[in-house]
């Protein structure tokens, strides 16, 4: 027999601890599953009443210095009883995830361009339009720029995003350190007293022909993974190798995408031989092993069968 119980639910402003809102009397039926609150309930709630504040600009949490509720958390599993109060948290404007790797991704294609082609006033007026006569100096923008072009792909064609989204006061930093670094990067390639790599071409040759495996690889755990967002008819699961090659790195790391993003910068690091693209390398390698641990601690606590040989980032290593 099922039972109808009441809630009280007071909503704070965690700064100012000014009451937001106040849900007296919220019914529901604890053995009815669409009788279940859950917090998007709250939020929605909220953007009625303060219509500036859209869903995903806010976030609740049950201490004013707690974790974040999930929007499908349900009230009646936390530890509140049929009294709660929450706290309100405003999280600024925010931007999708759409737009936010868009916008990372088409500053340094752009830039490394301008200064591929010597726009006057980033180096010397004589050199203006100029070209470099190193070949590096070429095979170096067409790698750049198939790189960036290829994350654009994704972006429109492949990923698939959450509903989230990203503070635009982040997507701020994030542009300044992508498109700081290849405005840095491309000054110092396409500089006109930039010295080719010591081995010659047989260095650059041997580091395109990685450059080239590491994007392809790098398309294919992005296609692997989109198809596997997709595909909700069979429930949640890891990913998994499949007949493309370049998925088999699966059977090693939990994320293999990143594996092949940090081999390619160090194929373009071999190529170039340039100090500003080694230091990106190494920078997006730690973030990128940040990410990848996470990552693996979340499919090693969400499957109970995943596989023990895999690590995250580096085979058998990392």
């Amino acid at each position: 027999m099922s039972r109808t119980i009441f809630f009280e639910v007071e909503v704070l402003d965690a700064k100012t601890r000014e009451q937001l809102c106040f849900l007296d009397k919220v019914r529901s039926n604890i053995h009815s599953v669409i009788s279940y609150l859950k917090i998007i309930d709250f939020i929605a709630n909220i953007r009625f009443t303060y219509p500036r504040w859209y869903p995903a600009r806010q976030s609740l949490t049950l201490d004013p210095k707690g974790k974040f509720l999930r929007d499908e958390e349900i009230l009646q599993s936390l530890p509140v009883g049929t009294t709660a109060t929450m706290y309100f948290k405003d999280l600024g404007p925010q931007l999708g995830w759409t737009t936010v790797f868009f916008a990372e991704n088409i500053g340094p294609l752009l830039i490394y361009l301008l200064f591929y082609f010597r726009v006057p006033y980033i180096y010397s007026d004589r050199c203006a339009f100029t070209s470099s006569p190193h070949k590096v100096v070429t095979m170096a923008c067409v790698c750049h720029t198939f790189h960036y072009l290829k994350r654009l792909i994704e972006t429109i064609f492949v990923h698939r995003f959450s509903h989230g989204s990203m503070p635009l006061r982040t997507i701020v930093k994030n542009c300044l350190y992508y498109w700081g670094f290849s405005a840095w990067l491309a000054y110092y390639i396409n500089h006109p007293l930039y010295t080719p790599p010591s081995y010659g071409e047989v260095q650059v040759h041997y580091a395109m022909v990685i450059f080239a495996i590491c994007e392809m690889g790098n398309f294919s755990i992005h296609l692997s993974l989109s198809h596997l967002r997709g595909d909700r008819s069979r429930g949640r699961r890891f990913p998994a190798p499949s007949k493309n090659p370049f998925t088999w790195l699966f059977f090693f790391v939990s994320c293999p995408n990143h594996t092949y993003e940090v081999g390619t910068w160090v194929s373009f690091s071999i190529m170039t031989q340039c100090l500003p693209v080694a230091v990106f390398t190494v920078l997006g390698f730690i973030q990128m092993t940040v990410w990848a641990k996470g990552k693996h601690r979340a499919y090693v606590r969400e499957f109970k069968d995943y596989p023990a040989v895999r690590v995250a980032i580096i085979p058998l290593i990392l």
